[in-house]
């Protein structure tokens, strides 16, 4: 949520008075995936063998991009894998943590070689990984970040692109430009 100064249009002025500004909280759905994700933050062909490998390679990867830590990262990521696992099905997982001293939000998208078993909700073994690292202030927006990672993981015919690209900078072009669709684009469509 984003706190904004938006017109009263939709219900408008009332006896010829302008319309009057509101304070309101205007949800910022389509964050696009470039704000949190670099194209040296992907990799396109991970080779591990289970989970906590899994989650150690996407650690390091994660520390020589940022500088943070290796072994913080991974302990952050497995401390939120003990309350749950992150595997959100269709052979998707997104963990997600937040580690001390990074000041941004930050991601990593990672193609497995082989699928794992990740104990996913839907029992189904993984095979794409986001990894998500916010801050620790960070509230709301990591959770807006979670959703949309999600979203456009999830959108049709995303996950077939993602698994047959041909390498990084093929990935990194679909995560970024994945076009976010808007309440108007849905209004377009009905006609």
């Amino acid at each position: 949520m984003v706190d904004c100064l938006v017109p009263e249009t939709r219900h408008g002025a009332r006896n010829g008075q302008a319309p009057k500004e509101r304070h309101v909280r205007a949800r910022v759905r389509n964050m696009p995936l470039t704000d949190i994700l670099t194209s040296d933050a992907i990799v396109p062909s991970l080779k591990v063998s289970g989970k906590k490998q899994a989650l150690q390679e996407i650690a390091a990867r994660a520390a020589q991009i940022t500088g943070l830590d290796e072994r913080e990262i991974y302990e952050t990521l497995l401390q939120r894998e003990r309350l749950g696992s992150t595997g959100i099905g269709d052979g998707i997982a997104i963990p997600h943590g937040k580690p001390a001293r990074i000041d941004r939000l930050f991601g990593l998208f990672a193609r497995l070689e082989r699928p794992i078993d990740f104990e996913s909700i839907d029992g189904q073994p993984v095979d794409i990984v986001f990894l998500l690292l916010a801050p620790e202030s960070a509230g709301a927006d990591h959770l807006k970040a979670l959703a949309r990672v999600a979203r456009v993981l999830r959108e049709p015919g995303n996950l077939d692109r993602l698994r047959s690209a041909r390498d990084a900078a093929a990935i990194y072009s679909i995560l970024a430009h994945e076009e976010p669709r808007t309440e108007s684009d849905d209004d377009t469509e009905a006609d």
